[in-house]
Order: C-alpha cells, then sequence, then structure tokens
C-alpha cells in the first residue's frame, strides 16, 4: 500500500502543476509514466514477470493475463495512449476539450481502482 501511496503523492504533485497550466505533452508523459509505475507495482504484487522496457500496454496485457478483473482499467490506459499518441501526430483537434483535465481524471481512476483493488485483498503487501 505504501507504494501506490507513494504514486498518489507524486499525482497529486501532478495535479498541481496542471493547475498551473503544465505544458499537456508534458502532462501526458508524466501521466503515462505514473500509470505504468502504479502497473508494475501490481506485477510484482502479484509476482507477474514483465520486461523492463515494456510501454504502459504491455504492463496492463501482462497483469491482465489470468486476472480478468484488471480489464477494468483497460479503457483508462488506452486512454491516455490515445492523448499520447495524438500529441505526437501533431493532432490536438482529436483532443477532448479540456484533456489536461481528463489526464488527471484518467490517472485517479487507475490509482482508485488499483488501491481499492489491494484494500479489498490484503492491503498492506502493495
Amino acid at each position: 500500500m505504501s507504494a501506490l501511496d507513494a504514486v498518489h503523492g507524486r499525482i497529486e504533485v501532478l495535479a498541481r502543476r496542471q493547475a498551473t497550466g503544465m505544458a499537456l505533452p508534458e502532462l501526458v508523459a508524466a501521466a503515462v509514466e505514473e500509470a505504468a509505475a502504479m502497473l508494475r507495482i501490481m506485477l510484482s504484487a502479484e509476482h507477474k514477470s514483465y520486461t523492463s522496457d515494456a510501454d504502459l500496454l504491455a504492463l496492463w496485457k501482462a497483469l491482465v493475463k489470468g486476472s480478468p478483473h484488471w480489464n477494468t482499467i483497460r479503457d483508462n490506459c488506452r486512454e491516455l495512449i490515445y492523448y499520447q499518441n495524438c500529441l505526437r501526430a501533431e493532432r490536438g483537434d482529436a483532443l477532448p476539450t479540456r484533456p489536461d483535465r481528463m489526464v488527471m481524471h484518467t490517472l485517479r481512476h487507475i490509482h482508485l481502482y488499483l488501491r481499492s483493488y489491494v484494500e479489498q485483498h490484503g492491503g498492506g503487501q502493495v
């Protein structure tokens, strides 16, 4: 739980930076990294292997294998990657009206689901 709490602290710092006008590409990159960090925490807690250079979706695929309840966060992971891809392709017009707020909402949803799961399944080991 302490590892997820540490990520939560970083998410709140990111939220404060977002509120003061952090550039969207930087925000999305940081959000993808924090989401990946959370998935690595859960992969380690569940003793599942993954490659050290795995991207967010590869981490999610490793986590969901044999544990379909992790499909709950699939769309959240995909949404963050969608934002990343839109920015890389210079397609800001394909983003929602306030993508910065949606990035934070999505990241918080992933954290909330993971934290709730840990609380319901033993707590302290993560």
